[in-house]
């Protein structure tokens, strides 16, 4: 029983963790929980999470495979880079237009589930991402290639994921109510924000610690942690 928890327990810590850090996601999460409401933030999150749990099961069951498709990662790389700077572009004409009031990528007329479920598919970062935690939790034997194991752990990491959402969106909804009346300074921000990701993706790429580099050397994301998530495994042993 212990062992499952704790299996449950890992799978919340690294999805809460590699969810904070700034990014397209949450700070898309947390501008449409901005312009239209939480109800639409949280159909947009459900539609990540959805997505998040594929790869999840993908890197547990098909590490090989995934070694072996560089070039579509390196490929889907450059969508998620033009859709940052297409993100940062809408909110710099919205900020510089305040009759638009609104993103117009995000606020669309697709439903968000599905808006979330397409970002999130041509977003290939977190597959790196899981294929460093899945090869580490299996040497250290946290994880095991058990079909219980695999659910519990996705179950825990789609609660940490959809936490980390909920503070983008709740506390993207406090600060604009604070700021109600300079909106345009919340587009200029956000704006700013997807830049720098997508700058921080620009250096990644030209210094060769994109997607490939990533996959060869996932120790570069997980060293931090790997004494918490130990910690983890003695507390429930």
């Amino acid at each position: 029983m212990f062992k499952l928890l704790r299996v449950f327990a890992t799978g919340i810590f690294v999805s809460f963790i590699g969810a904070i850090p700034l990014g397209t996601q949450n700070i898309a999460a947390m501008q449409i929980a901005i312009s239209d409401s939480v109800r639409e933030a949280l159909l947009f999150s459900f539609g990540l999470i959805i997505v998040d749990v594929f790869y999840i099961y993908l890197t547990l069951r098909a590490m090989q495979w995934i070694q072996s498709q560089k070039r579509l990662f390196n490929a889907l790389e450059w969508v998620t880079l033009l859709i940052v700077f297409s993100l940062a572009a809408s909110n710099f004409y919205a900020a510089l237009h305040p009759a638009v009031h609104k993103n117009i990528l995000l606020s669309n007329s697709l439903p968000r589930f599905w808006l979330g479920f397409a970002m999130n598919a041509l977003n290939p970062l977190q597959i790196p991402f899981w294929f460093g935690w899945s090869t580490v939790l299996f040497s250290k034997k946290l994880l095991q290639p058990r079909w219980k194991h695999y659910h519990l752990f996705v179950a825990g990491a789609s609660v940490g994921f959809f936490s980390a959402l909920l503070l983008f969106i709740f506390g993207g909804r406090l600060i604009a109510e604070k700021i109600s009346s300079h909106q345009e300074v919340v587009y200029f921000v956000i704006g700013c924000i997807f830049v720098a990701t997508g700058l921080l993706q620009v250096w990644k790429m030209a210094k060769k610690k994109d997607v490939e580099h990533t996959l060869q050397h996932p120790e570069e994301i997980t060293s931090r942690f790997e004494h918490t998530v130990d910690n983890i495994n003695n507390q429930t042993n």
